[in-house]
């Protein structure tokens, strides 16, 4: 598997040095400015599309990826009024936006750039490559904690590019041990800033390493995603990843197999008759699931409570910024953190809330309906689930450059035509 174009190389060459950049501390910097590059040739590349442009290099821009620009645009928007709301300062508000160029603007650039000449082959088999490397790091970081051996440092770049010093650590060996865990457990971030985003993008990649043709490669990708989400230790991430592996496979033939709708009407009958006992059972599952982590769980469960609270104050634009530091009962863990969903009703308002809902909403039901025929679809349908679960326990957006093949994958999806849409003997699904 090699790039056939330019954009292939930088793409390529991006995904497979993921590590390299992380240990020099430029993986955000890097991922903005190639996102930015990128999207500036595709616009270079669209001025000059001619009607004599041949067919299969022609750009073509889906409503999906509109979408997508618009809502970030008007995300872009309540940022700025917010901040004027709450005359929170120019030297704040430069830092916001400098902040969202590295963000949300990502959810805007990287799936336009799919619409560029790009193999969604050569995004598998590179996250195969980066899995790959994630199994190495994983066994030379359990090496590192048996002799108690760790290299930390921050990149020099923060000092240029700014933004948080979280997002320029480098840290090689473990990442510490919970102190809010009962049983201390020892949690790795590897290319991630923390560990639960560790978890996310190791969801993402499982899903897009599941589609790699060459036997080998996809098991040896899919290994080293799981191993990503466990090694994270993230309650999130150990169980969305089955969770969105089944959904999937449900949402994807809902509408081609009738097959599919007889056994969902009699699952559904069944599911009535067992509706206490399924219940009880979930509600056992919710706090088995809460006391893993109990305390990590009771922040976070204060932290909603006090954002939706203060968010009646400033209900459609928002507070502008989230505010340092929170207060004792939090840990002074900031008000306006720690998720997407509520944190974006906190410092974002209404329309925030809406700007990141509404495309994502749009994105599910386009690749819903082309999952039904469409490998590529089917992925980017996962990808999105794992978006919306991970929002209610992550901040996806500050994330974006963990996992951006991801979204790259989603702008090819977006892209597919339905006509073309069809179920052949080679495109069986692969058994796991």
């Amino acid at each position: 598997m090699k790039p056939q174009n330019f954009e292939e190389k930088l793409v390529w060459y991006s995904m497979i040095g993921t590590y390299a950049l992380y240990f020099m501390g430029a993986q955000m910097v890097w991922v903005w400015g190639l996102a930015s590059f990128l999207a500036v040739y595709l616009c270079k590349k669209l001025w000059n599309q001619t009607e004599d442009t041949p067919e299969e290099e022609k750009i073509y821009i889906p409503s999906a990826v509109w979408v997508w620009i618009i809502s970030m645009i008007v995300m872009l928007v309540g940022l700025v009024v917010g901040h004027i709301d709450y005359k929170i300062g120019n030297f704040t508000l430069i830092s916001s936006l400098v902040d969202f160029t590295r963000s949300w603007a990502l959810y805007a650039l990287i799936p336009l750039i799919g619409s560029l000449n790009i193999r969604k082959e050569l995004i598998y088999r590179a996250a195969c490559i980066i899995c790959l490397h994630s199994l190495i790091v994983i066994a030379i970081t359990y090496l590192f904690v048996q002799f108690n051996f760790a290299i930390l440092f921050l990149s020099p770049l923060q000092a240029i590019a700014k933004g948080g010093r979280t997002y320029y650590w480098v840290l090689i060996g473990a990442s510490g041990y919970d102190p809010l865990a009962p049983s201390n457990e020892l949690r790795m971030q590897l290319f991630t800033p923390w560990p639960p985003a560790l978890g996310l993008a190791g969801n993402i990649y499982f899903f897009l390493a599941r589609e790699e043709s060459n036997l080998k490669w996809r098991w040896v990708g899919m290994i080293g995603a799981v191993a990503m989400v466990w090694v994270s230790v993230s309650r999130s991430g150990i169980v969305c990843l089955p969770a969105v592996l089944i959904l999937t496979s449900i949402l994807s033939r809902i509408f081609a197999k009738p097959l599919m709708q007889i056994a969902l009407g009699v699952a559904s009958f069944f599911v009535a008759i067992l509706a206490p006992a399924l219940i009880e059972f979930f509600n056992t599952a919710k706090d088995n699931f809460t006391n893993a982590r109990a305390g990590s769980s009771r922040i976070r469960k204060v932290l909603k409570e006090i954002e939706i609270h203060r968010w009646q104050d400033a209900p459609i634009w928002g507070h502008g910024i989230s505010e340092f530091p929170g207060p004792k009962i939090v840990e002074h863990m900031p008000i306006g953190s720690h998720d997407t969903w509520i944190t974006l009703l906190f410092v974002r308002g209404l329309v925030g809330c809406c700007a990141f809902g509404v495309p994502l909403v749009w994105s599910f039901i386009d690749l819903l309906i082309k999952s039904q025929g469409s490998k590529t679809a089917r992925t980017a349908l996962s990808i999105v689930l794992v978006l919306f679960i991970f929002g209610f326990s992550e901040g996806v957006e500050i994330l974006a450059y963990t996992f951006w093949p991801g979204l790259l994958l989603m702008g090819i999806a977006f892209k597919e035509n339905l006509q073309g849409f069809h179920f052949s003997q080679e495109e069986k699904e692969y058994a796991l």
